[in-house]
């Protein structure tokens, strides 16, 4: 076989790899996080507002709305989801949701499910100091607040990390352990 043949039956191997390599990239599923409840930048319903008689803006029910997700990355042994209002208390931000642990088989929660632990996940603290789901209650007058909702996929097992973690003790504990993340925004104002 001469050298050219030879360069040419490489080049020719290596496009083919490079081919199959390109499949099986495309053939694997997005990593997504959807609500059935509503749309990526849609509205979250009144019932998912913060409930407190004592804050005119808690107006709702505090129940969590319903998450679905799909594509989670190969070897994921855990997930993390989070909720936070980068509107909130005036700019500082507000953390809604802190929960980790979560199998990497499930692919959901049902509506209302955050709202209290369960062997599910993992709680973790929100602003408020609870381990569940914290409704919005965004102050009278400010407009429409945007609720980052983040599913992280690790390579942590699912008691790997304490009970109790802040958003930023949580984040600090993951740094080198995330493996992708997929998210969804709902909007919520308080009338």
């Amino acid at each position: 076989m001469t050298s050219f043949a030879k360069t040419t039956l490489a080049k020719f191997a290596t496009a083919i790899l490079c081919l199959a390599w390109v499949d099986s990239v495309l053939a694997q599923e997005l990593f997504e996080l959807r609500s059935p409840a509503f749309d990526d930048n849609g509205k979250l319903q009144t019932k998912n507002a913060g409930k407190n008689p004592n804050v005119p803006s808690c107006i709702g029910d505090n129940v969590s709305p319903p998450l679905s997700w799909s594509g989670v990355p190969a070897g994921t042994k855990s997930l993390v989801a989070l909720m936070d209002d980068q509107q909130g208390m005036n700019g500082l931000g507000v953390s809604h949701l802190v929960v980790y642990g979560i199998e990497p088989s499930l692919t959901g929660f049902a509506e209302g499910e955050l709202g209290s632990a369960s062997d599910k996940f993992v709680g973790g603290k929100n602003t408020l100091g609870t381990t569940v789901y914290l409704g919005p209650c965004p102050a009278r007058g400010t407009g429409q607040h945007h609720y980052v909702i983040t599913l992280i996929a690790t390579d942590l097992d699912r008691s790997a990390l304490a009970p109790g973690l802040t958003r930023e003790e949580l984040l600090r504990e993951l740094k080198g352990h995330a493996k992708g993340a997929a998210g969804t925004v709902a909007r919520f104002e308080s009338p």
